[in-house]
Formats: C-alpha cells, structure tokens, sequence
C-alpha cells in the first residue's frame, strides 16, 4: 500500500537526521580537543547522505534516505598562537581541530527541521489512513 512507503520514507529520514544530530553534537563536544587517540586535533566528521529504494514491490522507485557513510572534514586544522599549551610546536603554534562552532548550529538547526519535517509527514500519513477507515466504516 502506498501509505506505508510514505511512513518508510519518513522514518529513513527521521533515523538519517537522528544520526546528523549525533555527529554534529560529537563536533561540537570536540571542538577544543587537541589530542585524540589517533595523534593529532579532532577532525570534523560529515554524514554523507544518499537515496535508498524502500521495499515494496509496488513501488520501483528510489525513495527514503540512508546514511552512506560518515567521512573526516579534509579541512585544515588552524594554527592559533599558544606556547604555554602542552601540545605546542616549537614554534609556539597549536593545531585546533577543523570544528567551527556556528556552522555546527547551523547544521544542527539544518537537521532537527528536517526531522521535525518527517514527524508532521509521519502525523499527515497517520491522519490519512485514520480519514479512511472512517469513510470505509460509514
């Protein structure tokens, strides 16, 4: 039923952005670390998105969304003046991760309307399959 893929389709993209939210508040709680396990700042991650067909057999089309991967931001790291800081260079430079805290919020915004986005489509698909089982019962 067609219905259905509209619910699959809306919660493909609530789990996406749920996981866009994840990442970007990682970023955000990393943005001043200057030491990971691996050597070297924190780099920013990116989610990478991409269209999924949702199975149903009446439906043939590419419908919903999954997350294809989640990459490092190739990004410099930027360079702040520091030589107090443990993990200063012999020059007294700091590398800072590649985290710039307003492009975070605004890709936090960017990803809770979107998700906000696929509850109302979530109620309207509900509210349409309870409109017809009223009109089938009448």
């Amino acid at each position: 039923m067609r219905i259905f893929s509209a619910l699959d389709i809306s919660a493909s993209g609530l789990s996406a952005e749920r996981t866009r939210m994840e990442v970007i508040a990682n970023n955000i709680a990393n943005a001043s670390t200057t030491r990971t396990p691996e050597g070297g700042p924190f780099r920013r991650q990116l989610v990478i998105l991409r269209g999924t067909e949702v199975s149903d057999p009446n439906h043939t089309e590419k419908l919903g969304v999954a997350v294809a991967a989640v990459v490092d931001d190739p990004s410099a790291f930027p360079m702040v003046f520091n030589p107090s800081h443990p993990d200063a260079d012999a020059d007294g430079y700091v590398a800072m991760p590649n985290v710039n805290a307003v492009e975070e919020m605004v890709d936090m915004i960017t990803a809770v309307r979107a998700y906000e986005a696929n509850i109302t489509a979530i109620d309207v698909s509900k509210s349409m399959v309870r409109s017809s089982l009223d009109i089938i019962r009448e």
